[in-house]
Order: C-alpha cells, then structure tokens, then sequence
C-alpha cells in the first residue's frame, strides 16, 4: 500500500510518499515501511490567498500524478491554534481534500496526539521526540529538517501502523 502522509499548513505543507512492502508479513512492525520521497510545499505570505492556495494545488496534484497514493493520511487540525492560523490550515485542508474527491483517493484523519502516541509512545511528544522515533522507526537519518516535512511522515506511519493492526485484528478474528 503506497499512501500520501500530510500535515497541511498554507504556509508550508509537509508531504511524504510511504509504502507498505508487501512482500512482509502484516503482522510486522513498521520496520516493512519504506518512505519513498518527502518534501514541504512552501508559499510566500506576500502572495494573495488564491495564488497561495493555487500553489498547493498544483505541488499536490503533481505529487499525487507522480506517485499515485491509495490514500491520503492527513493531521487533524489543532483547534486551540491563533483564529488567523486556525482559518489558513483550514483553507489548506479544503484545497487537500478537493483533490482527494478529483482523484477518488479516501483520506483518514489523524488528530495529532493519536500521531504522536503511535509515533513515541507519548501523547505530549515535542516535535524533537517525534523526529527522532521517525528516524529510528524508518532506520535512517535522512529525514529532512523541516517539522512539517517529518510530521507529515509520522502521520503517514501512524496510518500505515494502524493499518497493520487493523489488517491484523481482522485475520485474528
């Protein structure tokens, strides 16, 4: 399973492309998931809105074209935010989720403590913790610097884990 882990922002956007090797056994740990390519689609705060919202469009839509995602794993929005902030991610997911409708591509949410007591362990993980268990989890060090670029990879391992699980519970039954 090939899926497409976003934490949506209008300033920066964070994505990571994330697969699932199918040739493991789905009662493996995340150590079968492989990330494929990552990145953060940035925009200037001294553009319009529309010509903000366009370039978020356009990197995910490239994205989804280049990398054919069976799904999208997104953050939750985190609702004790700035109102100003709260309304731009908000914009942003808009933009994520009508490209998901145009591609038929199913979206699961994530609220970000779900994410980081999949990622740590620990609900109240600081973005260091999260980065470092990214790193370990995914046994490299080759994890962008960027915090949205490697919360949109926890988010995209969080789904693939809870997949597993999922997967799992259902063979048990």
């Amino acid at each position: 399973m090939k899926i497409l882990g976003i934490d949506p922002g209008l300033a920066q956007t964070g994505w990571a492309i994330l697969k699932k090797n199918s040739n493991q056994s789905t009662s493996s740990n995340s150590g079968s998931i492989e990330l494929i390519k990552c990145g953060c689609i940035k925009t200037s705060s001294d553009l319009d809105l529309p010509q903000r919202l366009n370039i978020l469009y356009s990197g995910l839509r490239n994205i989804i074209k280049k990398y054919k995602p069976e799904l999208i794993a997104i953050e939750k929005q985190f609702l004790y935010q700035k109102s100003q902030a709260v309304l731009h991610t908000s914009e942003a997911r808009g933009i994520i989720f009508l490209l998901a409708a145009q591609k038929n591509i199913k979206i699961k949410e994530y609220n970000p403590k779900e994410v980081k007591v999949a990622i740590t362990g620990y609900g109240s993980a600081d973005k260091n913790q999260v980065r470092f268990m990214v790193k370990k989890l995914l046994r490299t060090e080759n994890i962008p610097r960027q915090d949205d670029t490697s919360d949109a990879i926890a988010v995209g391992i969080c789904h693939l884990n809870s997949f597993l699980l999922e997967s799992t519970s259902k063979i048990d039954t």
